[in-house]
């Protein structure tokens, strides 16, 4: 008989941990998302970078509204965690940064984040994908994180390079935008780098 391999990750482990919050520089902090913060969803989903390499889709308030509670339940499901990049002082989120398609059992999750124009160019999302990271391999207890983005998104790519994710390789025509399919890069980090 074949030994099973336990799960990296014990089921109800993330349903466990407080959903924290963390300082980070430039006055802003992460943050659960909250009801309110539909507004800054809402402009996101407008903004045409945005539009462009995550497509999220156009939201009404309402509809932005549901998506910040179905994160929620994501996270309470153990598939995703989600944080907004807002200023520490109240307002809007300027962006938005999570875990998602997390795998706990073989112990990896993906990236996703984006800026709006007000957060563009602060040098916020750097650190704010190392903190996640350290939360996911030190709290959580995952073994890989991984970044995919299209090789046309030099910003992602450089963010992640930064963070300590290098450049695993290129997906061939792996994802279709508005302009047509782009081949798309990997970068991936490990609990040991």
């Amino acid at each position: 008989m074949i030994d099973q391999i336990p799960p990296v990750v014990p089921p109800g482990r993330l349903r466990e941990l407080a959903h924290p919050v963390y300082d980070l520089p430039g006055g802003l902090l992460l943050r659960p998302w909250e009801a309110s913060d539909a507004p800054a969803l809402v402009a996101a989903c407008l903004d045409p970078d945005v539009q462009h390499w995550t497509y999220p889709g156009l939201l009404s308030t309402a509809e932005a509204e549901a998506r910040i509670a179905g994160w929620r339940t994501r996270r309470q499901d153990e598939e995703a965690a989600m944080w907004a990049i807002a200023p520490a002082d109240g307002g809007l989120p300027v962006g938005l940064i999570g875990v998602r398609e997390l795998d706990l059992p073989g112990g990896s999750g993906e990236f996703l984040y984006w800026l709006l124009p007000a957060g563009r160019g602060s040098g916020v999302m750097t650190p704010a994908v190392d903190r996640i990271s350290r939360w996911a391999f030190e709290e959580l207890g995952l073994h890989r994180l991984r970044i995919i983005h299209s090789v046309a998104n030099t910003a992602s790519c450089r963010t992640a390079e930064k963070a300590g994710f290098p450049l695993e390789g290129t997906m061939r025509g792996a994802l279709l935008h508005a302009d047509g399919w782009h081949d798309e890069h990997l970068h991936a980090r490990l609990r040991t780098d």
